[in-house]
């Protein structure tokens, strides 16, 4: 025998039901600023999700390139101010050049070395190639051009901080590294 589901109860539930949709959409949407950390460094930093860019730029001083082992490399510091202390810190990294891109726009052309470095954005990790230049006069430290947007899920582009990095050692790991890119591309 069916017994009739009362109208309250069916409202309970279908609010259940939308506040789990609800949740599930607000974990992949973005906000069009949120803040990641740079890894395996560990420092905050303000992040743009920039969809007028295809590649992703991270700001970047001391560029100097050299040859290890018969590869190109890359040597550069970044400073930045660390979204959770305030503080102005920076870390020199060396990182194998990954590619060179080619960048043309109302000052020419010129040419920026890609490497490979890894964010914690919410609780994964994204291993992303980053353009260096410098972007000391720039309020973001690191643009995330659509290569990667397009792997996160939707921007509102009326909200901001929508997510906290939390990574730990069982985060999981989404590589954009292996996608084609154009070299002869803007950004």
């Amino acid at each position: 025998m069916h017994r009739p589901i009362s109208r309250t109860l069916l409202a309970l539930l279908g609010a259940g039901l939308l506040g789990s949709a609800a949740q599930a959409a607000e974990t992949d949407t973005y906000g069009w600023v949120e803040k990641a950390t740079i890894e395996p460094w560990g420092t905050a930093v303000k992040v743009k999700l920039d969809t007028g860019a295809l590649t992703s730029s991270m700001q970047a001083e001391e560029i100097e390139t050299f040859e290890r082992d018969g590869e190109d490399w890359v040597r550069f510091t970044v400073e930045v101010e660390d979204e959770e202390t305030d503080d102005v810190v920076s870390k020199t990294f060396e990182r194998p050049v990954f590619r060179d891109l080619r960048v043309r726009g109302a000052g020419g052309e010129e040419s920026r070395p890609v490497v490979l470095m890894t964010l914690c954005m919410g609780e994964t990790l994204h291993e992303e190639q980053f353009s260096l230049e410098d972007r000391d006069n720039m309020n973001y430290p690191v643009l995330l051009g659509r290569r990667t947007i397009q792997d996160l899920g939707s921007v509102e582009t009326t909200r901001t901080f929508l997510h906290e990095p939390e990574c730990n050692d069982d985060s999981p790991v989404k590589s954009h590294s292996g996608k084609e890119y154009d070299e002869d591309i803007g950004v």
